[in-house]
């Protein structure tokens, strides 16, 4: 059972921290717990209590009238809602209390509901994707504990590993190559694995080397391949005063080839020295990139 500061309810709940606080005093909510310092937190029970508040809340049900239901009426109402409305933000509740709960069999009745209904891309980029974003910070601050992001995340790479292998490209059909990979010491491979499946689906070439490539290995593969583009994410990898030095040996030693770059690690860094360096910030520009090279592409077929 993981432990929650009031700012990580707020975080995961949209609820603003004074409005918690005011609740706890006038409806008794929740009741928060002290360590031996008298430090307040909160328990997994109390997070889903306050998901599934804001979700009502959300949906147009008064705070009074939600006082006065059982956990049990809340429960029922919220999975009624989930099932029937697709608004984003409710998903992405739905998804975080499956997480809390590790609940696999409610992951993929939300998963399977989602994919009917939106499609597997639309799914990944409006539900899936801003989900990751906001479990990705929690995990890196403690506030969730790893059984839960390693039991939620391993649901999603087989969801995305299947619809990676959907999606054959021949050799005739291919346009641009791309080779995708992180850094030696990287395991956030979600992403990765999101946009080998974008790129896949637009009729590229990806040769996908996954998790923690040592340099060395991929100067091998580089050679042989000889790729388009790279592509790679550095979410905590390389550590971030040495971002800087590995973002240079890429754009040297690959000078003739466009390194895409993405993640936490590199926002807000300037590395327009570099002609072929590529910096992108959100997951859709990514998109964007690889849709008009393909257009392009095309036209000159």
């Amino acid at each position: 059972m993981s432990n929650y500061s009031i700012r990580d309810l707020e975080q995961l709940s949209g609820i603003k921290a004074h409005t918690l606080r005011i609740w706890e005093q006038r409806y008794h909510f929740i009741e928060p717990k002290r360590t031996e310092t008298n430090i307040r937190f909160y328990d997994d029970n109390d997070l889903k209590l306050i998901l599934n508040i804001a979700l009502l809340k959300d949906n147009g049900f008064k705070i009074s009238k939600i006082a006065g239901m059982t956990e049990d009426e809340m429960l029922k109402e919220v999975f009624r809602l989930t099932e029937k409305n697709l608004r984003y933000p409710d998903q992405i509740h739905a998804l975080t209390l499956a997480m809390i709960d590790l609940d696999e069999d409610r992951f993929e009745k939300i998963m399977a509901t989602n994919i009917l209904k939106l499609g597997f891309e639309s799914t990944m980029i409006n539900i899936i994707y801003p989900f990751l974003s906001k479990i990705g910070v929690l995990w890196q601050t403690g506030a969730i504990s790893p059984s839960q992001e390693h039991f939620i995340a391993n649901l999603i790479r087989q969801k995305l590993i299947v619809a990676i292998d959907g999606q054959f490209v021949s050799n005739s059909e291919s346009q641009d190559k791309y080779l995708l990979f992180l850094p030696e010491g990287e395991l956030h491979e979600l992403t990765l694995l999101f946009l080998c499946y974008i790129i896949k689906a637009r009729k590229n070439k990806v040769l996908y080397f996954g998790q923690n490539l040592p340099f060395e290995d991929l100067k091998s593969i580089y050679k042989h391949h000889k790729p388009d583009y790279i592509l790679t994410i550095f979410t905590t990898k390389p550590p971030e005063n040495q971002v800087d030095e590995y973002v240079e040996k890429l754009a040297k030693t690959f000078s003739t080839t466009e390194i895409l770059l993405s993640g936490y690690q590199v926002i807000g860094k300037n590395y327009q020295s570099f002609q072929n360096v590529k910096m992108f910030t959100r997951i859709d520009h990514i998109i964007k990139f690889v849709e008009e090279n393909s257009v392009q592409n095309l036209s000159h077929q």
